[in-house]
């Protein structure tokens, strides 16, 4: 028996494709996460699933054509997702394949790198505090990710390739009187020996 989705079909209508949407996630996500569940054996697979489903169901409702109920189609949606996700989870090894690999992923995860560490944050915060939001872009990109100047420029200057070997030379510049300036500020914030 098809259910009747007059109220959801008038709010879609009426170009209220959230409203609607709520309203079917009401309707019909205690039963379609159910299903995901069943065809995924775990909670988290059918979590991830149910989450992506909705995601696209939002994107897709402004074009649903009424051709199907909505119920059905949400079904269709959920089963290529749980299909997605199923192919993604074969391509994509389990680390428990490679324990050293694990091993070293879980060693970084748990890890307090250094400049997370209390006393540095706190020194480094104060440092900080005195630099231009482009400062901080620069030393980020260029300490944090290591990006090479060519790179470092096209980011932030204006994108004009042919001004690029220009603007990096400028913008090491900058960078060598901003670690000066860093270098300065450090020593201020040192306590007397």
């Amino acid at each position: 028996m098809t259910p009747d989705e007059s109220d959801l079909r008038a709010r879609c209508a009426a170009g209220d494709h959230d409203g609607a949407l709520t309203a079917a996630v009401a309707r019909y996500g205690g039963e379609l996460f159910g299903f995901l569940v069943g065809l995924a054996g775990d909670h988290d697979r059918a979590g991830d699933a149910f989450s992506a489903m909705w995601e696209r169901a939002w994107h897709g409702l402004p074009r649903f054509r009424w051709e199907s109920s909505l119920r059905a189609w949400l079904y269709t949606i959920a089963r290529n997702e749980f299909l997605r996700a199923t192919q993604r989870d074969r391509r994509n090894l389990p680390l428990s394949l490679a324990p050293a690999v694990a091993e070293a992923v879980a060693a970084v995860r748990t890890a307090t790198a250094p400049h997370q560490r209390t006393e540095v944050k706190d020194a480094f915060a104060k440092v900080r505090e005195a630099l231009t939001p482009d400062d901080h872009m620069l030393l980020g990109l260029r300490l944090d990710r290591r990006l090479p100047w060519n790179e470092i420029a096209l980011i932030l200057s204006d994108g004009d390739p042919t001004h690029v070997t220009r603007d990096a030379a400028l913008l090491r510049k900058r960078y060598q009187r901003l670690k000066a300036r860093l270098a300065e500020l450090s020593a201020q914030l040192r306590p007397d020996d």
